[in-house]
């Protein structure tokens, strides 16, 4: 037993683990749209399988976090592929679940466009030598938006619960938690750059 957990550390601690994990989302992204656009979403186990793929692949991200901090095997790749891994699959999910009447398209609009204003941001501080990092209020955005997405994907009766009316439920609470973490970026990025030399600038 403790020559397994010990063969499964190292493997754990391996640099490419990490990568492999944020290109395993990238992959599920193609599943879960062929799913939406394919499939037949009445069906109740479609949904229950589409809905947990997008499950696994969100908590892949919390595990390739960890595994980088953990056995120090943060890399540039990882920085890169890690946030587009996770607005690519949440973005993609929202807007293919537009057509079969799940969510308002206004809401998909709001939330994209946030994630496209923060990223130009990062890119902008990144120039000027700065790093935007990720804040507890967009963590709780970005596990807000993961059980909107996975409750409005499953979209049947899970248990006691109607998954697509919980699912919009917190889809709003994401959108308010999506604009309150976004304009706490930006307000950051401005309190930082006022302290920088004017060459910087």
């Amino acid at each position: 037993m403790n020559q397994a957990m010990t063969g499964l550390s190292k493997l754990l601690s391996l640099p490419i683990v990490p990568n492999t994990l944020t290109i395993g989302r990238l992959l599920a992204i193609p599943v879960v749209l062929l799913s939406l656009a394919l499939a037949n979403q009445e069906n109740e186990l479609v949904s229950g399988v589409t809905a947990t793929v997008y499950l696994l692949a969100a908590l892949s991200d919390l595990l390739d976090g960890y595994l980088a901090r953990k056995y120090d095997n943060e890399s540039n790749l990882g920085r890169f592929l890690d946030p587009m891994a996770d607005k690519l699959l949440a973005s993609s999910a929202l807007i293919m679940m537009i057509p079969l009447g799940y969510l308002p398209a206004l809401v998909v609009f709001l939330i994209i466009a946030r994630e496209l204003a923060v990223t130009g941001l990062r890119a902008i501080a990144m120039e000027r030598g700065l790093v935007i990092s990720a804040s507890a209020q967009g963590k709780q955005k970005t596990l807000a938006q993961n059980i909107a997405v996975f409750c409005l994907l499953w979209h049947h009766q899970l248990l006691w619960a109607n998954t697509a009316r919980v699912g919009i439920v917190i889809l709003y609470v994401a959108l308010a938690t999506t604009y309150w973490s976004g304009g706490l970026y930006f307000y950051k990025f401005l309190s930082e750059i006022k302290q920088l030399p004017k060459k910087s600038q």
